[in-house]
């Protein structure tokens, strides 16, 4: 009994002392990179957890007072709901002691940079300690990631949309015909993907002889979007591309897609329920991955002139004056008086804030959103409320890139993207 516990203890401090001289080294270039390692850590380790803790966390008192033994999955959730909450717990406290910090002579702002021994040793301390924790809280913490979670796919939503006008501003700026060129094949390319792959989604989740008019409203949904954003987009009076609405097209049908493959094996318009195990897995990659991209993109994007992540004291792009490079933000800010009276260049609080929702939607794709399927057996991301996450998802993110478009005609005064 305590030899497991004590077990399952040292796996988490094993794996955080093999990281921390990687750790250590990446952030002397950028302290960003390294939370970043240390989420991808948290995510390692939780996988770990998931898939060696049921036999250790059966012979815990504290956790197994039930009656019966639970389940396998059931150890398997839990488990990687405590590693979550301590993932959580690290970034939250830090997005709450970091709120307010506006230049880098505040004693707080070495904090975010330096003491990764203690900033690895505390998370592995949280960690530890969540297994000692009431099964209630967990509870509780399992329904509150939800609700994180959806913030966090509003706030992908929202890096994507700045990746793509990022993308498509950087192109334009060069002003020659070759990256127009380019800007055209491009969309060209993402147009016929969405259109193909719709093809596929009708062949798919639309089969013959069957009732499907849920399965096929989304599609058309999703069809008619795409038409609808590059209406839009070249509107005359819109400064808007065929880029970025290429882009977010390809996108929602991807989100399309992921909802209708999420849909029970037993549901006769899902054609892929032969292949829902495959279909799980590679759904839970490709989370996982959108996932680490997010964070890895808001770390590097976070000292740009996005105003989601940028304080007010930062500089705004446009407004003539030349932003920090990212090297100069990280390497050397406290060598000299000067640099320590630079304004920080993005917010601190929100960038760990990012960190911990991301922690608590990890937790929901490692747990197929805490559902199992009717007869009992775990398939990651499969059950009609992820379906439904997914679907809602689509649709917001399809609000918030026409909103993009919109947005700059109804505030003329106020800079969008």
């Amino acid at each position: 009994m305590w030899a497991a516990s004590c077990l399952a203890s040292c796996c988490a401090t094993c794996a955080c002392e093999a990281c921390k001289s990687v750790a250590g080294g990446i952030s002397r270039r950028s302290a960003r990179i390294a939370y970043c390692g240390l989420f991808a850590l948290s995510l390692f380790v939780a996988w770990i957890f998931r898939e060696i803790a049921p036999p250790l966390m059966e012979k815990i008192p504290w956790i197994n007072y039930f009656a019966e033994t639970p389940s396998r999955e059931w150890f398997q959730t839990d488990a990687v709901l405590r590693v979550s909450l301590g993932s959580f717990l690290f970034f939250a406290v830090f997005a709450l002691i970091m709120i307010g910090v506006k230049d880098q002579r505040d004693a707080r702002d070495s904090w975010h940079h330096g003491g990764w021994m203690a900033k690895i040793m505390t998370w592995c301390t949280l960690v530890v300690l969540m297994f000692f924790v009431p099964n209630g809280l967990i509870g509780i913490y399992e329904t509150l990631s939800k609700f994180g979670s959806g913030l966090f796919l509003l706030i992908q939503v929202v890096l994507l949309l700045d990746f793509t006008h990022t993308w498509n501003n950087a192109w334009v700026s060069k002003d020659e015909q070759f990256w127009y060129i380019a800007l055209l094949v491009v969309s060209l390319v993402c147009y016929i993907g969405t259109f193909a792959f719709s093809g596929l989604l009708f062949h798919w989740f639309n089969p013959s002889g069957y009732d499907c008019n849920l399965n096929t409203f989304f599609i058309v949904v999703t069809l008619s979007l795409a038409f609808v954003f590059a209406v839009v987009a070249l509107h005359p009076k819109v400064n808007g591309s065929l880029l970025p609405a290429s882009v977010i097209s390809v996108y929602c049908t991807y989100l399309c897609y992921s909802g209708l493959s999420s849909e029970p094996r037993d549901y006769e318009c899902n054609g892929l329920h032969g292949h829902v195990k495959a279909v799980s897995t590679s759904t839970l990659l490709l989370g996982m991955i959108t996932t680490v991209l997010s964070v890895v993109y808001s770390a590097v994007r976070a000292g740009s002139s996005t105003a989601l992540l940028s304080p007010p004291s930062s500089p705004r792009a446009g407004s003539g004056k030349p932003l920090l490079s990212f090297d100069e933000i990280e390497e050397g800010h406290k060598n000299t008086q000067k640099d320590e009276e630079r304004p920080v260049t993005y917010s601190y609080s929100f960038f760990h804030v990012i960190f911990a929702l991301a922690s608590m939607y990890s937790a929901m794709l490692l747990t197929g959103w805490t559902s199992s399927t009717a007869d009992g057996e775990k398939l990651i991301g499969v059950g009609w409320h992820t379906v439904w996450v997914r679907i809602c998802t689509e649709w917001i993110t399809a609000a918030l890139y026409i909103w993009s478009l919109v947005a700059p005609l109804l505030f003329p005064d106020r800079e969008f993207f």
